[in-house]
């Protein structure tokens, strides 16, 4: 039995063609029926109707994801799935596989290095996790922005990766894989830790904590005793029904989930009704959130296209400049955000921009986070998954209708992290105020008014 091929397919369903070794070991597997097969595309005859396809990767069956094309490696019209065509095309022609012989033995338990102390409701909402995983029932955690989600898990996980499980923690933004990766390898120091996301490649071997994409889940079958799901009422994930049902078929038969949120949509309260939750409403370090202010800035559109920032806005990035404070500045589209760039680098030249398809998106947030830039402008893909002491935002044009209740609450939430900066600026510049708006700041003070009593010192981080 080739160790490796059983390493790298163990849980995944990945394509044929694409598999690392040689294909007599391949060959030898297949034939002694450790590697079994899937059809990359099923095909569903139904009488008197046209037939129906379901990729066996992304489980899209809408009709719409399919298209036909002359295939000249079977000599045939073939169908192929365009719906997850960025991984790697998948046509009628072409076989998944994935791992059928015996299961590898579970890694040593791995040690955990963590030295913090959680607060009482931190440590109340981990014991919580941890009876509904030992009941085998869903999960729900929700916990505003900066009450240390991340540390809460970090036990939880050690348990399972203690008992032998394979865990996954899977997010719809990559952001928050680089966020959460560094800080789980720091944390499990002697265990393997694979970070994919688009562009990251496979990982090397087997690991038995994997901190993803929810797309990288559409690679993967019967693989994670348990599956948390940070940022779960994040877009694309609540959005697309196919990622969701990654996520059901990257879990073990009888796995478990457990999803992580400071907003929890319909779908997320649906998918874990009957299952436990924990609610924190206070940030680990005891202090309240930051409410969001307004500010009209009137035709701010007409000013830009003219070639000059609003003068409240300009001021507002002046005074962040003097103080040092890094900053964020969201932006409701790409065409806008370029249109302001040049704008903004009169100010200062180091500000830079990023949006989900920037090629230097992760090296301009590093380059923030460790002080060389002074700010960035960015569209909502940076809500997310960034810690960054200090740091204050606004929102130019609050009032389109992607800055929705949630994500003006998320924005919030990346200002005030710290316990050495606990409070900072959130301001949201607008051309008419929106009851999304409203309702943001409606509940974020309904919040802190409910923060639970503090007791004891804060955690350390």
């Amino acid at each position: 039995m080739n160790e490796s091929i059983r390493d790298f397919l163990q849980g995944r369903l990945w394509l044929k063609e694409l598999l690392p070794f040689p294909e007599e070991e391949v060959a030898e597997g297949l034939e002694r029926g450790w590697i079994g097969v899937l059809p990359g595309i099923h095909r569903q005859n139904r009488r008197f109707l046209p037939d129906r396809l379901r990729c066996n990767r992304c489980l899209s069956t809408e009709s719409a994801s399919f298209a036909s094309f002359d295939c000249a490696r079977c000599g045939k019209v073939c169908q192929y799935c365009r719906h997850c065509i960025r991984m790697g095309r998948v046509a009628s022609c072409d076989e998944l596989v994935y791992w059928a012989g015996p299961e590898r033995p579970s890694d040593p338990p791995p040690g955990l290095s963590w030295a913090g102390r959680l607060t009482p409701a931190q440590q109340k909402a981990s014991e919580e996790i941890l009876e509904s995983l030992r009941l085998g029932r869903p999960h729900l955690l929700h916990a505003v922005c900066g009450a240390g989600k991340t540390e809460i898990l970090f036990r939880p996980v050690h348990s399972l990766l203690e008992e032998g499980k394979r865990v996954c923690i899977a997010t719809p933004r990559t952001d928050v894989v680089l966020e959460l990766l560094p800080r789980f390898r720091a944390a499990f120091g002697d265990a393997t830790v694979h970070g994919l996301y688009g562009g990251s490649g496979p990982g090397e071997g087997f690991a038995p904590l994997v901190i993803a994409t929810t797309h990288q889940l559409y690679r993967f079958r019967h693989a994670f005793d348990v599956i948390f799901v940070d940022e779960a009422d994040a877009f694309p994930y609540s959005f697309d029904r196919t990622l969701r049902d990654a996520v059901k078929k990257a879990a073990k038969p009888g796995g478990s989930a457990v999803f992580v949120t400071a907003t929890p949509s319909a779908v997320m309260l649906a998918e874990t009704e009957g299952g436990g939750r924990s609610v924190i409403r206070r940030r680990f370090h005891g202090h309240p959130l930051p409410v969001p202010r307004f500010e009209a800035l009137w035709n701010y559109r007409k000013q830009i296209a003219a070639g000059r920032l609003p003068k409240r806005l300009s001021e507002w990035i002046a005074e962040r400049l003097s103080s040092g404070d890094p900053f964020l500045v969201f932006f409701p589209s790409v065409r806008l955000m370029e249109q302001s760039l040049p704008l903004f680098n009169e100010l200062d030249g180091r500000i830079g921009a990023v949006h989900a398809s920037s090629r230097e998106r992760r090296e301009l947030v590093r380059a923030l986070r460790d002080g060389k830039v002074p700010g960035l402008l960015t569209t909502t893909i940076l809500e997310r998954g960034i810690t960054i002491p200090g740091l204050q935002a606004a929102v130019l044009g609050a009032e389109d209708s992607v800055f929705s209740r949630s994500a003006i609450i998320q924005i919030g939430g990346r200002v005030g992290r710290s316990a050495d900066r606990p409070d900072g600026d959130v301001v949201l510049f607008h051309h008419g105020i929106t009851p999304e708006m409203d309702d943001a700041v409606r509940e974020i003070r309904k919040l802190n008014r409910e923060e639970e009593v503090p007791d004891g010192l804060p955690a350390v981080r």
